[in-house]
């Protein structure tokens, strides 16, 4: 019986749209506000722009062109493309395996808070003016064992029952409705928060850089964070790679997410900053001014339940992006090399989240006093990755393509075999794959295991 063809993105724009839903995730809507404001404000994101450019735009188009050129998962293509012999290159798709179950196991978490607080948006229970009030009731909510296990099922029941659809009739469908939304009510909170009388401050803020605060650490922030929201060295870009179109101009596409990456950090400032200052709070409150501060800041405006409900029905689209993303990895990985159907594969990948979940959800409960190297399920889960597992897999896709895959695959891959010319921007990127992004990255996995 022939093999039925793989499933793969059907548009350009669906291309487009689902890569940029993998990129845009809480990143953007939570880490990145909370970076910038605790690390110098607009001096950061200049840093952030250099570590974009030199270091995560180049890995990323370094990873779809071998998920392209392989048309596999994850594992399957390092033994597609490596030498004869040289098995070894495939761990970097287990290491992705692994990084994604784990991510998943505390991001659908944090994804779960954000949807529990749509709920408490409008009913009013966070409608305070008081930042101590807002946090007293995100204690309450991530202190609740059965609260946050419900919530987080209710997130993997949701993107999973899209990723049993596949790629083009799953993925691709849902982000090309809701990329847009997300834009759109960006927007809408950005003309709210550019009205209010603190416009001016919250913009200097995010777009005067003090070159004084730009310091080693804010730098190997920014590194990090240009890495972890463009989803490299977890498998995600190479998967969604070996579903991307024959004519598909890779680096041009790579471009555009980022940008449109970069918009979406920049418009959730926007949202963000001018209300901080208008009201008086801290800019450098760091991840607790989405469910601490926001509440507050929202609550002081007219019209702030609406506002406030607005905020955390677009987080939560950002979220949903991402998830598919690292829920494809290890259900094509499961359905590709172990013949498990799509839903088969869906279902299994679902339900090992949901096990490795329940530490990380009872990290604020049941399970705080459970440590491990002085670390906390969720907080663990956190260091493994972000600190180890990305950015070691990070630089093997560096490695293997500089050095291994080589400059004359590159070039016809990148180039579409002859028919895009774009000579120099390959050479320009292939120079910045071998020999500057695995030295940056580098020198942010060993500042995360703190040997320098």
């Amino acid at each position: 019986m022939p093999k039925p063809p793989r499933d793969a993105f059907t548009t350009t724009f669906g291309v487009l749209v689902a890569t940029l839903g993998s990129a845009i995730g809480l990143g953007n809507i939570w880490k990145f506000p909370s970076l910038t404001g605790a690390n110098g404000g607009a001096s950061f994101l200049l840093v952030y722009l250099a570590a974009t450019l030199l270091v995560g735009l180049p890995v990323m188009i370094a990873e779809t062109m071998l998920g392209r050129a392989a048309r596999a998962n994850a594992v399957t293509s390092f033994e597609i493309l490596a030498p004869r012999g040289q098995w070894g290159w495939k761990a970097i798709g287990w290491m992705g395996f692994a990084a994604a179950l784990l991510i998943m196991a505390f991001y659908s978490e944090v994804a779960g808070w954000v949807y529990a607080y749509i709920f408490k948006a409008v009913s009013g229970e966070i409608s305070t003016i008081d930042p101590k009030v807002a946090g007293a009731a995100f204690g309450a909510l991530v202190s609740s064992p059965l609260t946050v296990l419900a919530w987080q099922w209710v997130v993997l029941a949701l993107t999973g029952g899209i990723i049993m659809f596949g790629v083009s009739k799953g993925i691709e469908a849902v982000t090309r409705r809701l990329v847009p939304l997300l834009f759109i009510l960006l927007l809408v909170l950005c003309v709210r928060s550019l009205t209010l009388a603190g416009a001016g401050k919250g913009l200097a803020f995010l777009f005067q850089p003090d070159f004084a605060k730009i310091t080693p650490a804010v730098v190997l922030t920014a590194l990090g964070l240009a890495f972890f929201k463009l989803s490299l060295g977890m498998g995600t870009m190479l998967t969604y790679g070996s579903y991307f179109r024959d004519e598909q101009n890779i680096p041009w596409t790579a471009t555009r997410v980022m940008l449109a990456d970069l918009s979406v950090s920049l418009l959730a400032g926007i949202a963000i900053f001018p209300a901080v200052f208008t009201f008086g709070f801290a800019p450098s409150a760091g991840p607790s001014l989405v469910f601490m501060t926001i509440p507050a800041v929202f609550t002081s405006m007219p019209g702030g339940i609406v506002f406030m409900t607005i905020f955390f029905f677009l987080t939560a689209i950002a979220s949903v992006g991402a998830i598919l993303s690292l829920l494809e990895v290890p259900a094509a990985i499961l359905s590709e090399r172990y013949g498990l159907g799509r839903k088969s594969a869906a279902v299994l990948t679902i339900a090992a989240i949901a096990l490795l979940g329940v530490p990380a959800s009872l990290s604020q409960s049941l399970m705080e006093n459970v440590k491990l190297f002085g670390l906390n399920p969720f907080d663990l889960f956190d260091y493994l990755t972000s600190n180890v597992l990305l950015p070691l897999g990070g630089i093997l896709i560096c490695l293997f393509v500089g050095w291994v895959y080589g400059p004359e695959k590159t070039e016809q891959s990148l180039s579409n075999h002859g028919a895009l010319a774009n000579r120099g921007l390959i050479r320009a990127t292939f120079f910045l794959i071998r020999f500057v992004a695995p030295l940056a990255i580098a020198i942010v996995l060993l500042n995360g295991l703190k040997l320098i």
